[in-house]
């Protein structure tokens, strides 16, 4: 028969081999295999002390230690250099020399390095409270167990590395603005993050293990390479197989489908086979957007340009006629729509300038004091001689204060506002008016018209936007709303549409008061 202390090491062995295959959380593990020990070895108390780059020797767990000496032992280890393993071997002896002084030789302790694989990865105290000695067999227990519970530990940490990994990797997808696919070698889903979830209105659940080409479904034959051609092509390790589509997404749920952009390639392992398909899915609703209000505006512009141009060039070829004495009047009301026609082409150019500067950051401004009544009285009287349709009325207060501006550019946002206001009200008032606030001043053009369309409300501003109606009736590059907004950006102020103004359309501004 095998002697007792075989049979133990051979039942305690047999309990931290469960330990190894069953529990992977770290702290779990260490007081489970501290308590084994601690029976294991007819012990009272005892702790685990691990070594680490991050936190250097620190106790883990404990059992039955008293504050005080727990706190004595903690501050110990804290204080011992971990770049050796020699300095390992002097806790064994330095802390049996501290338990014999603090307890009058009542206390007797046993240590044993945790090794794996030549490395010490911590150490384990076993404690009893009566004097006598470990006897080899128990020293010998211990170290079995010790190097056992060393690859259980090694195997924890592994696991929450990877864990925290694992961790770490989805916190990045989700937040990714972009949406990721992570397929599987059979184009199945394997992972979707959150913005991949929205933009296809539908949870992760719904996606799992789902095939590629049931997920994502084209309204229209998409523009590229699609993810069949790529995988028909081959894929090929030592090339950058990254490939680019786009279309329109069918989504769940939702009637309008969605343009989006597709970049997708392979994960390959290190010998070659093919781990994943990755995709990356971007929303290009405002690049589309952005396109077609391009194409819109060069269309436009070249309408706007085209009539002033055709006008000028019909006046100077009928007033070059050799053939025909024109009258002084004739002459003059003919260089008078010249003129006219020049200035608003110069005006159309100046806009394309100004709007270029604001969107490279080159707008610079000229501060001085500024009087908005003054101004706004100024304008009106201008504006009144050009017009028999509409009337101008000019609203401050009697108090109402000067503020540090540009003033030609704020002139220029005031005249802006108010060509809008007699473009898009057939007649009427146009009203100039003001109002002071402890931190800023308002300053707002109304006028009597049709108003504008609450769809319209959160594009007036954006560059080159008209709204389909308007661009039917009126004149216009899209360039006036947005130049206003960006120069009071520029003085830090707003802009905004008076959604309250029922009359007609109301835009007001706000610009700082300084001291």
């Amino acid at each position: 028969m095998l002697p007792d202390y075989r049979v133990r090491q051979r039942d305690y062995l047999l309990e931290i081999s469960r330990a190894l295959t069953e529990e992977l959380d770290l702290d779990t593990l260490l007081l489970r295999i501290l308590r084994i020990a601690i029976e294991m070895l007819t012990g009272h108390a005892g702790f685990i002390a691990l070594q680490d780059e991050k936190h250097g020797w620190h106790i883990a767990v404990h059992e039955g230690i008293a504050d005080a000496l727990l706190n004595y032992l903690k501050n110990w280890l804290e204080a011992q250099p971990s770049e050796s393993e020699d300095a390992s071997e002097v806790h064994v002896p330095e802390i049996n020399r501290m338990l014999n002084d603090i307890s009058m030789g009542m206390l007797t302790g046993v240590g044993i390095n945790m090794i794996f694989q030549k490395q010490i990865i911590g150490q384990i105290y076993v404690f009893r409270n009566y004097h006598g000695l470990f006897s080899t067999n128990d020293r010998m227990l211990l170290t079995s167990f010790a190097n056992q519970a060393a690859i259980a530990v090694r195997n924890a940490r592994l696991y929450n590395e990877t864990r925290e990994q694992s961790l770490r990797l989805e916190a990045l997808l989700d937040s990714a603005a972009d949406g990721i696919l992570i397929l599987t070698p059979e184009l199945k889903v394997e992972h979707a993050n959150k913005a991949l979830q929205r933009l296809l209105n539908t949870s992760e659940e719904a996606l799992l293990g789902k095939p590629f080409a049931n997920v994502i479904r084209w309204a229209n034959p998409p523009q590229g390479t699609t993810l069949e051609a790529a995988i028909g092509s081959g894929w090929s390790q030592n090339v950058q197989n990254v490939f680019y589509l786009e279309g329109d997404l069918i989504r769940e749920g939702v009637r309008e489908p969605l343009p989006v952009g597709i970049s997708y390639g392979p994960l390959f392992s290190a010998n070659g086979a093919l781990l994943n398909v990755i995709a990356s899915v971007r929303d290009i609703t405002r690049f589309r957007t952005a396109e077609e209000m391009k194409t819109s505006f060069i269309s436009v512009v070249s309408h706007e340009l085209k009539t002033p141009i055709a006008l000028i060039k019909g006046y100077v070829s009928t007033l070059r006629r050799d053939d025909v004495e024109w009258d002084r009047g004739v002459v003059s009301d003919s260089l008078a729509v010249i003129e006219e026609e020049a200035d608003h082409l110069t005006l159309m150019v100046e806009d394309l300038l100004d709007a270029t500067r604001l969107q490279a950051g080159g707008l610079t401004l000229k501060k001085a004091e500024l009087s908005f009544p003054q101004l706004a009285r100024f304008l009106a009287d201008r504006y009144t001689a050009q017009t028999d349709q509409h009337s101008f009325a000019v609203d401050f207060p009697p108090d109402f204060p000067t503020v540090q501006a540009d003033e030609e550019r704020i002139r220029q946002v005031l005249t802006n506002l108010l060509n809008n206001a007699m473009k898009y009200s057939p007649s009427g008032e146009i009203r100039i008016s003001g109002k002071s606030r402890p931190k800023d001043v308002v300053v707002c053009v109304s006028d009597h018209g049709p108003g504008i369309d609450p769809r319209d409300l959160s594009y007036v501003f954006d560059r080159f936007y008209r709204s389909d109606d308007v661009a039917k009736t009126t004149k216009g590059t899209g360039l006036g709303l947005y130049l206003c907004r960006e120069i009071v950006r520029a003085h830090e102020g707003k802009i905004w549409v008076d959604e309250t103004y029922k009359e007609g359309s109301r835009i007001c501004f706000s610009l700082p008061r300084e001291a």
